[in-house]
């Protein structure tokens, strides 16, 4: 006897210059349906409430909750309260939820609505650029555990995702140069030509020039779309897109998730990575000098005393090794070969990682 639960999820990406056309085509996405719209308390005062206020004015039925911002609200304790939120609320199971933030919002909302009765749908609203090219895209949804980052999670795709550049020149540089890192990332392991679109431009991309980011995103979301639509539970080619973060998440679980932005951990692993495949062989030098160079160039840390907090190495190679425990063992590291090229390998050693970090 066999049971059989495929399911091919699909939905639509689109990304506007301006507000307006935002809420027409979540109006469209909406489609007359009750609305539970979360943010944080930052965005709130940005966008959240102003966004809510125009959708109630056309007529939907709009409640709105936010929860304070930071990585330190990604967590058991904040999901367990939004889904309390929700059961006070007349949301029912078709109508929709929907996401107004960043990373921390659009994974911790994500993963309420894939709990609250078994699965409700849900619209990503990213406001950072992190968001829009990258947590938004893929319904990889999680909140952090104090052992591991992302550790209680699932796979829970939205219903759409409707992108704004224009909220993107509220935003403090260093979270422009925090999403930038993710979109450095889809260049190394997917797109020489996205890499060096970031190296042109990164001066107006850093200015939320809103033509080049309209741009960016476009590029880094075809990027990822395309990774993902070919495996999208991340069995296998997806695993490209970890590059960076097997370092980097250990080093946000070290420093307690505060100090330290995802994109800034992302890039220091980043720059691991490359260290240890130029050291292996692997990756020319003069590749290697070139990724670490635009992260430099943007802002974002390659060694760690340019990380803004301190870090103990012995501590993050621990982290790394409570990660093995929780994948059975393993610990893939995703190495860079060549723009555009990686390899996935399972035989990094603690002497490694540590003679990168420390390098």
């Amino acid at each position: 006897m066999t049971a059989s639960a495929d399911r091919h999820d699909r939905y639509t990406v689109s990304v506007h210059r301006h507000e307006r056309g935002a809420i027409d085509r979540l109006r469209t996405e909406i489609d007359g349906r009750r609305v539970a719209l979360i943010s944080d308390h930052t965005v709130a005062g940005l966008h959240a409430r102003r966004l809510a206020d125009a959708l109630a004015g056309t007529g939907l039925d709009v409640t709105m909750t936010a929860f304070p911002p930071g990585e330190a609200s990604k967590s058991l304790t904040t999901a367990s309260r939004l889904l309390d939120w929700l059961a006070g609320t007349a949301l029912a199971r078709r109508d929709v939820v929907l996401a107004v933030g960043g990373g921390v919002v659009i994974d911790t909302v994500g993963w309420v609505a894939s709990a609250y009765m078994r699965g409700v749908p849900y619209i990503n609203v990213p406001t950072t650029l992190l968001a829009h090219v990258d947590a938004a895209l893929g319904g990889k949804v999680a909140v952090d555990h104090p052992s591991a980052k992302n550790l209680v999670g699932a796979f829970y795709q939205p219903k759409a995702v409707v992108s704004n550049v224009g909220y993107l020149r509220t935003l403090e540089r260093r979270q422009l140069r925090s999403g930038l890192a993710e979109v450095i990332k889809k260049g190394v392991i997917a797109s020489p030509d996205l890499f060096a679109f970031v190296e042109r431009h990164h001066g107006d991309v850093l200015a939320a020039d809103p033509t080049t980011t309209s741009r960016l995103v476009h590029g880094a979301t075809a990027v990822k779309c395309d990774l993902i639509a070919r495996d999208p539970y991340e069995q296998d080619l997806r695993r490209a897109l970890n590059f960076g973060h097997t370092v980097g998440h250990a080093v946000e679980t070290v420093t307690g998730y505060r100090p330290i932005a995802h994109g800034e951990a992302v890039a220091f692993g980043m720059a691991c990575a490359a260290r240890i495949a130029e050291r292996r062989g692997l990756l020319d030098p003069r590749t290697s000098a070139r990724l670490t160079g635009l992260l430099a160039a943007v802002g974002l840390p390659v060694v760690i005393g340019d990380l803004p907090a301190p870090l103990d190495p012995a501590a993050t190679v621990a982290a790394l090794r409570q990660i093995r425990k929780i994948r059975d063992g393993g610990l893939r590291f995703v190495l860079p070969v060549a723009l555009g090229e990686t390899v996935i390998v399972d035989d990094v050693g603690d002497a490694e990682v540590r003679t990168a970090i420390t390098a």
